[in-house]
């Protein structure tokens, strides 16, 4: 019997820093759920976690395009009758930008099992950070 073993306790992750200020938000979106998942790698496969650490800074000043700031909506219910809140991108900018970015990489990554593992390599700056 061929006994085979995890090819994630092997692998070891490298911390990879992104510095968003001036990034317009789906494009570097999809370029953190490209290396969160491990696409930029050769040994990639599909079913298991190789990807690395992602490191976010800058958050708050990120870009977008055209109309979002204030025509992009964001919702969250209560889970009380009529209680659907609205938000616009602009507000919830300048209230949570880390959630922002969080919601955008989400939204890039398949829906499985792995995403949470996935999202957990994610941390997230509002800030410049010191001694990077």
């Amino acid at each position: 019997m061929h006994q085979t073993t995890s090819y994630t306790k092997d692998v070891k992750p490298k911390t990879i820093t992104f510095d968003v200020k001036g990034r317009v938000l789906g494009r570097i979106a999809t370029e953190i759920a490209n290396v969160l998942r491990g696409k930029n790698k050769t040994d990639f496969s599909y079913h298991q976690i190789i990807g690395d650490k992602v490191i976010i800074k800058n958050a708050k000043y990120v870009k977008v395009t055209g109309q979002k700031m204030t025509d992009k909506k964001y919702y969250r219910h209560s889970g009380y009758l009529g209680g659907l809140k609205e938000e616009s991108l602009k507000d919830l900018l300048k209230r949570r930008p880390k959630e922002v970015i969080r919601r955008a990489v989400t939204g890039m990554l398949p829906k499985n099992r792995l995403q949470s593992k996935w999202l957990n390599n994610l941390i997230i700056y509002e800030e410049e950070i010191g001694d990077m």
